[in-house]
């Protein structure tokens, strides 16, 4: 099940479980999709994998399934 990150781990921009804004990769990292497009150009910062639209889970799934609460930061490089 996707945690749905509540935020995007470049710019800490806010990514509600319904935004359409948000991308991920295979290991469910979280960017926005003006970082995702823009500095990371498609890649994870993290991992280099594909970033994707993240689905949207149906509202009444979320009551059951909430999305994550917990904010996620990628972490500046050495």
């Amino acid at each position: 099940m996707l945690e749905l990150r509540p935020n995007c781990e470049s710019c800490d921009r806010d990514l509600p479980p319904e935004s359409r804004e948000a991308m991920i990769c295979s290991f469910e990292c979280t960017f926005c999709a003006a970082c995702a497009d823009g500095s990371l150009k498609g890649r994870c910062a993290n991992c280099g994998g594909e970033l994707v639209r993240r689905p949207i889970r149906p509202t009444e799934r979320l009551v059951k399934f909430p999305a994550s609460t917990k904010r996620v930061l990628m972490k500046p490089p050495r």
